[in-house]
């Protein structure tokens, strides 16, 4: 069997506690119907053994190091292994259903690979992942906490968040300087917005670019806000809007 060095320049923290692994598998509930299923950066294959136990899942791997490629391909050998980047792959070479997307994801781009699934949404209807804590926190924060910003907004705008369980350094080779957490994605019934996505998406980052002042000042500049921020945001941080009233205040733009 093939050897597989952990590489820094790509995050890789292989997960060595079989439990956890288990647990993370075992968290995927196919919302949304989605049985063709996605590992991403699978690694050594700590997760992928306990999703091949799975009769009810179609597993496909998707992995940018060749190491780990070869090393899944000789010990699964029946096992659809991609390698390949997922950040500039076209989801429908998998499959043109639903899909669920799984892994231990690389902490240098967990974010963007959150991106990658808000841009997919419709086409991905669950999502379980291990996280930096740090920004398992963010992507699930709710109006009124420090770590509740950007990410969390525009990811709740279509999935509801959910926390599951922690994992410590210890669980991986080698040990992450932090905290790792697995939280569950799944989509929420919203298909569409009543507002422009991208001026949604340019409100949220420029209030939250200021975000220790009041919307009334820190939206002066926005210029689709010229007639002013509405009175009942206008006292009002961005930290303390909900979902709702920032697609509320989006609506008060000029077009």
């Amino acid at each position: 069997m093939s050897f597989v060095r952990a590489k820094k320049h790509l995050g890789q923290h292989f997960l060595k506690d079989g439990e956890a692994a288990r647990r993370i598998a075992g968290s995927l509930t196919l919302h949304g119907g989605c049985r063709q299923v996605l590992e991403v950066g699978p690694g050594t294959g700590a997760l992928t053994q306990h999703l091949l136990e799975r009769d009810d899942i179609d597993l496909a791997c998707i992995e940018i190091d060749h190491e780990s490629v070869v090393h899944l391909r000789g010990k699964w050998p029946g096992l659809h292994v991609i390698e390949g980047d997922l950040l500039r792959m076209d989801l429908d070479a998998i499959s043109g259903g639903p899909l669920g997307i799984i892994g231990n994801f690389p902490y240098n781009i967990s974010t963007e690979i959150v991106f990658k699934v808000l841009g997919n949404r419709d086409r991905i209807p669950e999502v379980v992942g291990m996280f930096q804590k740090e920004v398992a926190d963010r992507l699930g924060a709710g109006p009124g906490s420090r770590t509740y910003g950007i990410t969390s907004v525009l990811t709740q705008l279509w999935y509801a968040v959910e926390p599951l369980f922690i994992v410590e350094p210890g669980a991986f080779i080698p040990p992450p300087k932090v905290r790792s957490a697995v939280i569950r994605m799944r989509r929420n019934e919203r298909m569409r917005l009543p507002v422009d996505e991208r001026l949604l998406t340019s409100l949220v980052k420029t209030a939250f670019g200021q975000r220790r002042k009041t919307l009334h000042n820190a939206l002066k500049a926005f210029a689709p806000l010229a007639g002013g921020v509405p009175g009942e945001y206008a006292g009002k941080r961005a930290e303390q809007l909900c979902v709702e009233d920032w697609i509320a205040l989006a609506g008060a733009c000029r077009g």
